[in-house]
């Protein structure tokens, strides 16, 4: 249980921006991608109402952290970058103890 703790501190950090400056900051880059994985993400990125190309882009961060965190199911990954978008969107709660 430790040892996890341990892998989603370093998934998080390695997610927190270096420099204040260039957070939310896009470099556009074109790259070649194969037909059959655009043809892939269609339908994927139809049902979850992404751009193809942002579909790509999640699978990518998805695949990323699965590789840095093997030990961890890919649905909790999943919640995860999910959970990092609300923070930056700024739905929190305080959790009340006791």
């Amino acid at each position: 249980m430790i040892f996890k703790r341990l892998h989603f501190a370093t998934f998080c950090d390695k997610l927190t921006p270096i420099n204040e400056s260039m957070k939310g900051e896009v470099m556009p880059i074109a790259i070649k991608l194969s037909d059959l994985l655009i043809e892939d993400a269609k339908p994927y990125a139809q049902a979850m109402q992404r751009s193809v190309p942002k579909q790509i882009e999640y699978w990518a961060r998805l695949g990323k952290v699965a590789e840095e965190n093997p030990d961890l199911p890919v649905h909790m990954l999943q919640d995860m970058l999910v959970s990092i978008e609300e923070v930056k969107a700024g739905n929190l709660n305080p959790y009340k103890f006791g």
